[in-house]
């Protein structure tokens, strides 16, 4: 038989999640295909991983706490337990496991993701707010961004006189984790980023992992909630949105009590602000202190690598 087709009955054999190392082990033992390449367990890493990109849905795959990837068939769902099987393994790997990098060294590539996007982030730091509101901590989103209606000619410009300057711009939330792996994990992150993104005309989850079993859950509470949900990347701009947030008017007192409590969040509204009522003739310079205000953002290959180097955090995952 090829060796899709080992795959495909060494799967059915285990009759559980396992990894490519598991597999081809088991389609040796038992004489299942000949391998004719000199790496025949980075054969069956890349065939594997090919039926997640290609789509092919009759295998899934999750991502325990150490970071190898299990396979199973997509017909074995149901009757596997799938999220205590995550809840295991993570426990068996993770005293093993390093966790070197912090949450916030994810803020930096998710504002490079968003600049590629035209859209510009600030961080919101938690602990610069009022000590007597710190207990409302679940109204605080981790990073704001703007995007602005780009206007090219004086005409169209001098229009924004005459109308709703809120139609000129569209400001989201952001609540960034490093990774959600079990339905508890992902309940409790996405309600958080509902409540932190009450304000805003769009709310994300943001997670650098997220456990492939949960796309459904995910799907079905974006789909419900409005909140959009984006995968981020080492290199951000292989960043994707796995779902896409609804568009929701402004609350204007969830701003102004923000605005009260946080003083980042308060100067992000007055430079936002300030650029939009800006004259012509200030508008450049404007502009400019509004770009050094937000949040610095990578722009090369090299400097991501570096970036990710020096805060370790992987460049590479495993097919």
């Amino acid at each position: 038989m090829t060796i899709k087709e080992a795959i495909f009955r060494s799967l059915e054999d285990f009759g559980k999640p396992v990894n490519y190392k598991e597999i081809y082990e088991h389609i040796t033992l038992n004489n299942y295909c000949n391998f004719k390449g000199e790496t025949p367990t980075a054969t069956i890493s890349a065939q594997l991983g090919d039926f997640i990109r290609l789509g092919d849905t009759r295998v899934k795959r999750f991502k325990e706490k150490g970071g190898t990837f299990y396979y199973y068939l997509s017909k074995h769902g149901k009757k596997l337990d799938l999220d205590n099987y995550v809840v295991s393994q993570q426990k068996i790997t993770e005293p093993q496991k390093i966790q070197s990098y912090k949450e916030r060294d994810l803020h930096k590539l998710l504002s490079s993701y968003l600049k590629n996007q035209q859209i510009f982030s600030k961080t919101i730091f938690h602990e610069k707010s009022r000590k007597n509101d710190e207990h409302q901590k679940w109204i605080h989103p981790d990073l704001v961004g703007i995007e602005f209606l780009n206007l090219q000619t004086k005409t169209t410009q001098n229009l924004l006189k005459t109308i709703n300057r809120a139609d000129t711009f569209k400001i989201s939330s952001y609540e960034v984790k490093m990774e959600i792996n079990t339905d508890y994990e992902l309940k409790k992150t996405f309600f958080q980023a509902v409540s932190n993104s009450s304000w805003a005309n769009y709310g994300y989850l943001v997670a650098f992992d997220f456990n492939s079993i949960l796309y459904d859950e995910m799907e079905r509470l974006s789909h419900a909630f409005g909140i959009g949900i984006i995968e981020l990347k080492a290199n951000p701009f292989e960043s994707r949105v796995l779902f896409p947030a609804s568009y929701k008017g402004l609350e204007y007192k969830t701003i102004d009590k923000l605005c009260n409590i946080n003083r980042d969040f308060n100067d992000f509204i007055e430079q936002v602000e300030k650029l939009l009522s800006a004259s012509e003739r200030y508008f450049k310079s404007t502009e400019s202190e509004f770009v050094r205000f937000c949040d610095e953002f990578l722009e090369n290959d090299s400097d991501i690598q570096k970036y990710c180097k020096d805060k370790n955090i992987p460049l590479d995952n495993e097919l």
